[in-house]
This record gives structure tokens, C-alpha cells and sequence, in this order.
């Protein structure tokens, strides 16, 4: 998994590549934290996310989370259709807004 983050002032872009598995959840779990706690909107770009497991899944709920309690913003951007059923079957479509591959 590689992460790649573009700062842009109260907002950050994060670009994802790779499974997000265990050992990809593991390599997201501090950046992700870390932008999520300072910035007011998140948009990660999910176009290079091949697979996600659980915990994975576990590391976006919690940065959409703490994003919400001080009344920001998480969105994710061209979710393959794989990645798009399995955050839809486990209900967090909500809590995960989805924007369509473009």
C-alpha cells in the first residue's frame, strides 16, 4: 500500500494504491489518523485500491468519525466497483459518501 497525501490548506487529498488489507491498513493507519485530526475536509482517492478488508474499512470509519465530531468532511473518489459493494453491502455508504469513478 502507498500512500500519498497533497496538503491543500484546511483540506487534504490522500491517494491510496494498493490492497488494504492488514498490511495495507497497517501503512495508512497513522498518515490517515494524522490528516483526518488536522484538516477540516478529506478526499481520498480510492482509484488504486485493488481490495479492502475489514480493517481497512475499520481505518476510513475512523478518520470519517473524527472528521465529523468537529464537523468536517470525508468523501472517497473512484472507488473500483469492488471496493464500491463492499462498503455498500456493509452499510457504510453513509458514513462514506462515494463519489463515481469519473
Amino acid at each position: 500500500m502507498q500512500v500519498t497525501i497533497d496538503d491543500q490548506g484546511s483540506s487534504a487529498r490522500v491517494v491510496l494504491t494498493g490492497r488494504l488489507d492488514i498490511a495495507g491498513a497497517d501503512v495508512i493507519a497513522l498518515p490517515l489518523a494524522t490528516v483526518s485530526g488536522a484538516k477540516d475536509a478529506v478526499v481520498i482517492d480510492m482509484g488504486g485500491v485493488t481490495f479492502i478488508a475489514s480493517i481497512g474499512l475499520r481505518h476510513l470509519v475512523s478518520a470519517a468519525k473524527a472528521l465529523a465530531r468537529r464537523g468536517g468532511s470525508l468523501k472517497l473518489v473512484n472507488a473500483h466497483p469492488v471496493v464500491v459493494e463492499v462498503i455498500t453491502s456493509s452499510g457504510l455508504a453513509q458514513m462514506l459518501p462515494l463519489e463515481p469513478r469519473a
